[in-house]
């Protein structure tokens, strides 16, 4: 209520042409802008073939899911999201995903959001992100949000749809409870959905409008295609991330920047080796 959130601080020194965004596009797909880069794995293929030799084992999920933690710390312009004409500073760092329990037409699929305080190192990441996918996997697992939509959807359509509006107005206006914030993986820093697990290129994936995610990364499957190296076009393996994001949290130099940050620790995976430092908001 009046700007209060329990997941995020308001900001009070945005620039002018920021204020008026939240107002003149009022929902996330409003403000959707489309971004896609193949990434060369030179690097990361090394990298999980030097860890292979040494008995642990790292995956491209594992080092593009890290490299989005810590790019979200060190760039917190990132980790904002606009609710009811205000933008808002998120005070965690979250990261969603959804894991298939199998790979099957009819296997279940459960969201996990994982939490991150901004210096995990990639091995830290990676630890905690596969215990989580390995539990979730179970079929007889269920998590929280799992069993908050299995009560939301156990009452007849009209009755979820009511409770939907309801839940919609709490969260507008702030009053949406921390339990639900929680459970809920569409509020989060970012979503992340590997659809190269199944043998597709990367998708557009939108945001929702529900909720307060304003970033939606999806990698594709491996591939070999042409790009440009030193100005000379060759033929290299690559993975093609594609990126949806809301540009009323930050301007366009400020993603580029970011970009350019996310594909260094891709290149160089051995730099997530080391301690991040979650940096904050400047205009709080």
């Amino acid at each position: 209520m009046f700007g209060f959130r329990n997941d995020g601080k308001q900001l009070r020194k945005t620039d002018a042409i920021f204020k008026l965004m939240p107002n003149l596009m009022r929902e996330r797909n409003d403000s959707q802008v489309l971004f896609s880069q193949d990434i060369i794995t030179d690097g990361m293929d090394d990298y999980i073939k030097e860890k292979k030799e040494q008995d642990i084992n790292i995956s491209y999920l594992d080092i593009i899911y890290a490299a989005i933690v810590r790019i979200i710390a060190e760039r917190p312009h990132l980790n904002r999201f606009c609710v009811n004409g205000r933008t808002y500073a998120r005070n965690k760092i979250l990261v969603s995903i959804v894991v298939k329990k199998s790979m099957a037409d009819d296997a279940k699929e459960t969201p996990l959001k994982l939490e991150f305080n901004g210096n995990e190192t990639l091995m830290e990441v990676k630890e905690k992100l596969q215990s989580e996918i390995a539990k979730n996997k179970q079929v007889e697992m269920q998590n929280d949000t799992d069993k908050t939509v299995k009560a939301l959807t156990s009452v007849p359509t009209f009755l979820i749809k009511s409770a939907m509006n309801i839940i919609r107005f709490l969260d507008i206006h702030g009053m949406l409870p921390k339990f639900l914030i929680n459970v809920s993986p569409f509020h989060t820093s970012a979503f992340l959905t590997n659809v190269g697990s199944l043998g597709i290129d990367a998708i557009y994936h939108h945001l929702y409008n529900f909720g307060t995610t304003s970033m939606f990364f999806a990698m594709g499957r491996k591939k070999k295609t042409y790009v440009y190296v030193d100005d000379e076009l060759v033929e290299k393996k690559c993975i093609s991330i594609a990126f949806v994001g809301d540009e009323r949290i930050c301007d366009g130099y400020y993603y580029a920047s970011s970009f350019k940050l996310f594909s260094k620790y891709l290149a160089k995976p051995y730099l997530l080796e080391e301690k991040g430092e979650k940096k904050i908001d400047d205009q709080l």
